[in-house]
């Protein structure tokens, strides 16, 4: 008899597809100005890769309290990134950035779900509150 596969962040789609979020960003940051590479550049790519890390990290503790802070950490960067392509736009280095904003609006979606679901799970099952 087959034991059940263990959950990690890896089996998240947030997490899956703030991977991919991740890696077009980086991808962009890569095109901005030479004169961008300390400044938006380096941001951008900073709070690109904060938002699956905060999710495989939180997704790595042991309580949904500890999860549910991480996730909120992943909202903040979310933010940030929202922040940065709109100055971005304003700057001229993109034309549009509404299909990155739909995938920071999904993904702030499944953030929000998750934890909804862990705040239930934490609620019930009071030797998880901390």
């Amino acid at each position: 008899m087959q034991t059940p596969k263990t959950k990690s962040h890896k089996d998240l789609d947030v997490w899956k597809l703030s991977i991919e979020l991740a890696i077009e960003l980086y991808r962009f940051a890569n095109t901005l100005p030479i004169e961008e590479k300390f400044g938006m550049n380096s941001q951008i790519k900073r709070a690109a890769t904060s938002v699956p890390m905060n999710i495989a990290e939180g997704a790595g503790r042991r309580t949904p309290g500890a999860f549910i802070q991480f996730l909120n950490y992943s909202m903040g960067s979310l933010s940030e990134i929202e922040t940065q392509m709109e100055i971005c736009l304003r700057l001229g280095y993109i034309d549009d950035i509404k299909p990155i904003i739909g995938q920071i609006i999904l993904i702030r979606r499944m953030i929000t779900n998750l934890i909804r679901a862990l705040e239930l799970k934490k609620g019930s099952n009071t030797e998880d509150n901390e």
